[in-house]
């Protein structure tokens, strides 16, 4: 609330997230981007929930969500502004500000948000994009030499509690200089950051940096198997193809280095395991592995793809190597010509139109990249966001076995909602409904196609008279 109170109170436009945690960190003794303790999953960020829930707060806006101090909210910032050091009246309690602060971590509870859409007007315009706007919708491109490409590492990248900065500091040894911030979703990735700060707000947009089609999640090799174990494997590659990012690099670490467990008869689970994991990620998502054998070696081989980039983009020289390290996916970093970057404006962006637009603009020139500024990328995958019904609906297809993101989304084209899909099978005799996807499906062809069997078992989950 300190926060949001540093605007004019006659502002209407509010601040994003991005902009609110900046000026409210130094404010709350708790960081908004990572969690008090390894075990959590939660912020101080949460505790904007509450606020709004009390009417203290305002959101509007959609996929960049801005913040507005109420009327209230603006009596409660203006008492606290004074328990400040330096204001002008004195504090009446002594207590008060650490009070807030306390009363802010009692609030942050894990909890899905609704399923509701906001009620913002606008929403509905970028919900319901017809083809004819699609198709009309023209980046905006960079000048050459106008930016530099700049490495963005997630905060939860650290070697250990102790060390946390070991991976930025081996990085600037050699010459890279990463920015840490807390991501949405990856583990690293890549940004043109624009020479001119002023370049995006001149074209309407947030921030000075746009997303380039790069991404990087470092898993090592115990963490993979856990992830496996526990399906949050399944859940980060389905959050990757959300993300729209076309060059997706799963980076494992420790690869050579002997699990835990595999001494016991479980090491050839484990192997399997790994290995199919490995297999499915590979053909089935076409993502490229590249597998290291210590962190070492990983920091070696993001400074080496940050430097190819920039080559890439025309924004320097990549040194010569003829060492290991550059075993890069080649089929991705071409050399020349120089690639052009496209900024997709994000005034009118919803998820769905997201990856709609990106398709379109894609097919029109493949050898270009486009992407989003930062700021809207983070939106636009933020698990913090309220979930669509269709986020949801897909991951409830994704939870029978055998559904791939691919077969989920072919499925979901066809019936929007759970509602329609469970309709679709009432009006069918049992006995129809095992072979009702199938049938639908026929025409598609490759990863995308639904056989008889897996049809079936969808019709088992969703087929039922009495599931709604």
């Amino acid at each position: 609330m300190l926060g949001l109170g540093t605007q004019d109170e006659n502002a209407s436009q509010g601040m994003t997230k991005a902009q609110l945690i900046e000026v409210a960190q130094p404010y709350c003794d708790s960081s908004f981007t990572a969690p008090p303790d390894p075990t959590k999953f939660y912020t101080a960020w949460n505790s904007m929930k509450t606020l709004i829930q009390k009417d203290l707060v305002y959101e509007h806006g959609r996929p960049l969500r801005k913040y507005l101090l109420s009327e209230e909210g603006w009596e409660v910032a203006k008492r606290l502004q004074k328990t400040l050091p330096g204001a002008t009246q004195p504090a009446t309690s002594g207590s008060q500000a650490t009070a807030t602060t306390e009363s802010q971590q009692g609030a942050l509870t894990p909890e899905f948000d609704s399923l509701q859409q906001e009620d913002d007007p606008s929403a509905d315009v970028q919900e319901n994009l017809s083809e004819q706007d699609i198709a009309n919708i023209e980046p905006i491109f960079f000048p050459p030499k106008s930016f530099t490409i700049q490495l963005v590492l997630d905060t939860r990248e650290v070697r250990t509690s102790t060390d946390r900065d070991y991976i930025s500091g081996e990085l600037m040894k050699q010459g890279i200089t990463p920015q840490v911030r807390a991501l949405e979703v990856g583990d690293a990735m890549w940004v043109a950051k624009c020479h001119d700060p002023n370049f995006l707000t001149r074209h309407g947009e947030e921030g000075d940096e746009v997303m380039l089609d790069w991404i990087v999640e470092r898993k090592r090799l115990d963490d993979l198997i856990g992830s496996i174990k526990d399906g949050r494997f399944h859940e980060q590659k389905f959050r990757l193809r959300r993300s729209g990012i076309k060059n997706v690099i799963y980076l494992i670490e420790e690869f050579a280095v002997t699990h835990p467990d595999s001494t016991s008869g479980s090491a050839a689970q484990y192997q399997e395991m790994v290995a199919s994991a490995i297999a499915s990620t590979q053909v089935v998502n076409q993502y490229f592995i590249k597998k290291t054998k210590h962190l070492d070696e990983s920091i070696r081989y993001l400074a080496r793809m940050t430097l190819l980039l920039r080559k890439m983009y025309g924004v320097e020289d990549a040194p010569s190597t003829g060492n290991a390290d550059t075993n890069i996916n080649r089929s991705t970093v071409t050399p020349s010509p120089l690639s052009k970057i496209g900024l997709i404006p994000g005034r009118r962006l919803s998820t769905d139109s997201y990856l709609t637009i990106l398709d379109n603009l894609r097919s029109r020139d493949p050898s270009i990249t486009y992407g989003v500024s930062f700021v809207t990328f983070s939106a636009l995958t933020s698990k913090s966001d309220v979930l669509t019904l269709r986020d949801v609906f897909l991951k409830m297809l994704m939870c029978t076995r055998g559904v791939t993101g691919e077969k989920a989304l072919e499925i979901q084209q066809i019936w929007p909602t759970p509602r329609h899909l469970v309709d679709a099978y009432l009006a069918l005799e049992p006995k129809e409904r095992e072979t009702m996807i199938a049938t639908r499906m026929s025409e598609v062809v490759g990863r995308k196609k639904v056989a008889k069997d897996l049809s079936k078992r969808i019709a088992e989950v969703w087929g039922e008279a009495n599931l709604f």
